[in-house]
C-alpha cells in the first residue's frame, strides 16, 4: 500500500491570545486551502518570522489555533535566520529557540517554539493495520521521483482516528527527493 508525501513548508501554529496580539482581539483565520489532515487549513494569513540574522517575511499560518505557538522551518530556512533549531515532533518544544512575530496589529517573542519538524506519516487505524504498523514505531520509507528516490530513516508514525493518511516531510527533504509524490515503507 503506498501513500501520499506531502512538502510541508514553513508555517506557524498560533494560540489564541497570540492570534489576538498579532491581528486583533477576536481576529479569526481565513481558511485559504484544507490540509490532508482533517479540521487543519492553511490561512491566508501571513506573518513575519524575525531571527538574529534576518527575517522570513510572510510565513504561513496554520488553522485552528493550538494550545501553543510553534514555528516550523525547514533547516535551510532556521539556518538563514540564524536560528539553530532541533528535529522534534510538534508539539515538542521544552528546550527549543524563540524567535519575534510580526503581524498586521502587534508583534510577540515566543522564548521557545521553533522547530524543524521531524519527518513522519500520519495514518489512520485501518492503514496502520494494513501497513502492519503502530503508533510511535520509527520505520523507512522510500520516496522521490526517478533518478531522485531517496529512502528516508527514522520516520515516525503517528496513528489517529482522526488522521488523513499523508507522509509528511519538509522542504529541504522534498527537493532532494525531487518533490513529493508517493511513498512505501521499506522493510
Amino acid at each position: 500500500m503506498d501513500f501520499i508525501v506531502e512538502a510541508s513548508a514553513r508555517h506557524v501554529h498560533l494560540t489564541r491570545a497570540d492570534l489576538d496580539t498579532l491581528f486583533g482581539e477576536g481576529y479569526e483565520l481565513t481558511p485559504k486551502k484544507m490540509l490532508s489532515q482533517p479540521g487543519q487549513f492553511a490561512s491566508e494569513e501571513k506573518v513575519d518570522v524575525i531571527g538574529p540574522k534576518r527575517t522570513l517575511a510572510g510565513v504561513s499560518i496554520l488553522g485552528p489555533v493550538r494550545p501553543q505557538t510553534q514555528v516550523e522551518l525547514a533547516a535551510t530556512d532556521a539556518r538563514g535566520i540564524g536560528i539553530a533549531a532541533p528535529v522534534r515532533m510538534s508539539g515538542d518544544l521544552e528546550d527549543t529557540p524563540g524567535c519575534t512575530l510580526i503581524g498586521p496589529k502587534g508583534q510577540i517573542t515566543i522564548e521557545e517554539g521553533v522547530i524543524i519538524a521531524k519527518r513522519h506519516l500520519h495514518l489512520i487505524p485501518p492503514s496502520a493495520e494494513k501497513l502492519g504498523v503502530v503508533d510511535g514505531e520509527t520505520i523507512r520509507v522510500c520516496c522521490g521521483k526517478p533518478g531522485r528516490k531517496l529512502i528516508f530513516d527514522d520516520v515516525v508514525v503517528r496513528v489517529s482516528a482522526k488522521a488523513g493518511d499523508a507522509m509528511h516531510i519538509d522542504t529541504d527533504e522534498a527537493n532532494a527527493a525531487g518533490g513529493p509524490n508517493e511513498g512505501e515503507i521499506v522493510r
